[in-house]
């Protein structure tokens, strides 16, 4: 099973750089391994999806988010991807108007429309405590987070890998 954890945010506006900074922690984590590709995709959604055409059984995003939350808290989520076979030629266009900088869910969704997206897909994302702030510093909370969240990722590997040892 091939899996890759990716670090997606912009590490100049402080929390929102937590997905970039789990990931590096990722990739200095021993329990990570051969069969597992840490990478750092930051706001670069493309890359992201040229990485996936590499082919992958699951990937596990580490990224900030926004849900109202305590700061720092960790959630484990399944993305919620639009179905854009029903949208017109020019919702398409405007959808994927610049890939280059792509929120991860559209990048994800254009890795699903090139046949990219593997089977499962989580994200494995810290709320913030400032969205606005710029700056390479993060929130004591989002900082804190950065270990626990690559426990979780961890967590969600091996179970995958006992599914698959298990089948």
């Amino acid at each position: 099973m091939r899996v890759l954890v990716a670090g997606v945010g912009n590490e100049l506006k402080g929390d929102d750089g937590f997905g970039v900074l789990a990931a590096r922690a990722a990739g200095a984590d021993p329990r990570l391994r051969g069969n597992v590709t840490v990478f750092e995709t930051g706001i670069g959604g493309i890359h992201l999806v040229q990485e996936l055409m590499r082919g992958y059984d699951a990937v596990l995003l580490f990224d900030a988010c926004d849900r109202g939350a305590t700061p720092g808290t960790l959630f484990l989520l399944a993305p919620d991807l639009p179905d854009v076979a029903g949208f017109t030629d020019r919702e398409r266009r405007d959808f994927f108007a610049d890939i280059h900088y792509a929120t991860p869910v559209r990048a994800l969704t254009l890795a699903r429309e090139v046949g990219a997206l593997p089977s499962l897909v989580r994200i494995v994302a810290a709320q913030i405590a400032e969205a606005d702030t710029f700056g390479t510093e993060m929130s004591p909370a989002m900082h804190d987070a950065i270990m626990p969240a690559v426990d979780m990722a961890f967590e969600v590997i091996v179970a995958l890998e006992r599914r698959e040892a298990a089948e």
